[in-house]
């Protein structure tokens, strides 16, 4: 791989979307436009407000690629998360509009180190340590490319249906992934990874730490690293296979958050886990610096202050309300939540949820962490106590006592802060959080 490769990115679907056109745009009709424009769909195809016509794909490609841009109105962010949010975002490269599923979705083609600037931005604030900055923007090219390269485009995540479990039984075990699509590479939320075009775009800094590791990517055995993030694995990283499929990656493996990073229980052990998810154990990832903290998380996840360690608490209401809507069975009243399965952080690949109608065992984690909110449990590593219990022996209270904040695999970005902080390179950070792989060039 030469030449530096696009990606298609899905920024929104909907009935009708408005946007400006910052610059001048050629169609492929050949026809120049500009200013601001408002498409809908109709029986017969995408209607543009000044042409009258009905088209299956509007390609608006830009005549200045560095200086020309788009905005998009009512992108949604943080989907299905607590901080969910509608905003107007700007974009660089071609925009594409198409007819897909009864509605438009709007589809930004960038170039993949320009696509970086923004991720890197979108992801932390731009004012993070450069050595942070490099080491995201290595991982997040090896993610992009390495699932480009696997030879299908992606999409927002499918849900996968497990019929084997650890435990037999009433199971659901879910994972969702990265699954084919026909129309672009990647979402531009959370779901893969946040890119909100050159709106987070505040500094010099971010782009200068993808000009520096151009082409940089990690790779292991040969082949491109699947190289997953999430925001605080609260003290010992996740194993792959525990989140998602049951093929091991083998630079995403258990290790302590910390300097020794073989010194770390067996959190797979309840008792293990009790104690870990209850203690403050030192990490790279526990710390309430705010001056760390503010160049990790940009605004709206600031809204949520504890990540390291966190309480919830449901009401018997609430939570016999939320396992019904949330894995579509009504157990009834909700008597007891126990955990069958864990993997190297505490976090649940398996719950049980009993009721007085019945049980089920969910999983993996994101299944749980879904079941168990409105939105989305910070984590799954978590023990549960109970309150109030009746006569009988329903409890009116559980409160859930967690750890971290996201999946776990892979880097950690406020322990990688952190790092960064204290002088830590961006290849030591990288080896850190991807042991046995290797810092490539491709470009």
């Amino acid at each position: 791989m030469n030449l530096e490769p696009q990606v298609k990115v899905g920024i929104l679907t909907a009935k009708s979307i408005d946007f400006t056109l910052t610059g001048l745009y050629t169609l492929q009709t050949g026809e120049i436009v500009s200013g601001k424009q408002s498409v809908s769909i109709s029986d017969s195809g995408i209607c543009i407000n000044w042409d009258g016509k009905s088209h299956t794909s509007i390609d608006l490609t830009p005549t200045s690629y560095s200086g020309d841009s788009f905005e998009l109105e009512g992108v949604t962010i943080g989907v299905d998360f607590h901080w969910e949010r509608k905003e107007s975002q700007r974009f660089r490269g071609s925009l594409r509009l198409i007819a897909e599923n009864g509605a438009v979705t709007a589809i930004n083609i960038v170039n993949i180190e320009d696509y970086l600037v923004s991720v890197i931005s979108s992801e932390m604030k731009a004012t993070s340590s450069l050595s942070l900055l490099r080491a995201h923007a290595v991982i997040s090219r090896s993610w992009i490319l390495s699932m480009i390269q696997r030879g299908s485009p992606l999409s927002m995540p499918k849900s996968h249906t497990e019929t084997r479990a650890l435990n037999p039984g009433t199971s659901l075990i879910k994972y969702w992934d990265r699954e084919d699509h026909l129309n672009f590479d990647v979402c531009a939320d959370d779901h893969c990874q946040r890119y909100q075009g050159i709106n987070r775009v505040s500094t010099s800094l971010a782009a200068g730490a993808v000009a520096d590791t151009r082409g940089e990517v990690l790779t292991s055995d040969g082949k491109l690293c699947d190289t997953r993030f999430s925001k605080c694995c609260g003290g010992v990283l996740e194993k792959f296979e525990t989140c998602w499929d049951d093929s091991s990656r083998p630079y995403l493996q258990p290790r302590r958050d910390g300097v020794d990073e073989t010194d770390y229980p067996d959190l797979s052990i309840e008792k293990n886990a009790r104690e870990w998810i209850l203690g403050d154990p030192q990490a790279f990832c526990n710390t309430t610096d705010p001056q760390t903290l503010s160049q990790v998380l940009n605004g709206y996840d600031q809204e949520t202050p504890d990540f390291y360690r966190w309480t919830e608490e449901l009401t018997q209401k609430k939570i016999s309300r939320l396992v019904a809507d949330r894995i579509g069975e009504n157990l009834g009243e909700i008597i007891s939540l126990t955990p069958l399965t864990r993997g190297s952080s505490g976090r649940i690949r398996e719950l049980k949820i009993t009721g007085t109608l019945g049980e089920r065992i969910i999983g993996k984690e994101l299944m749980i962490r879904r079941a168990l909110s409105e939105s989305h449990l910070y984590s799954s590593a978590f023990i549960v106590e109970v309150r109030d219990i009746d006569d009988r022996g329903i409890p009116g209270h559980f409160i859930l006592h967690g750890a971290g904040w996201g999946h776990g695999v892979g880097l950690c970005q406020i322990g990688a802060a952190v790092m960064g902080e204290r002088g830590y390179s961006y290849s030591e950070i990288l080896r850190h959080y991807y042991p046995f792989s290797s810092l490539t060039k491709l470009y």
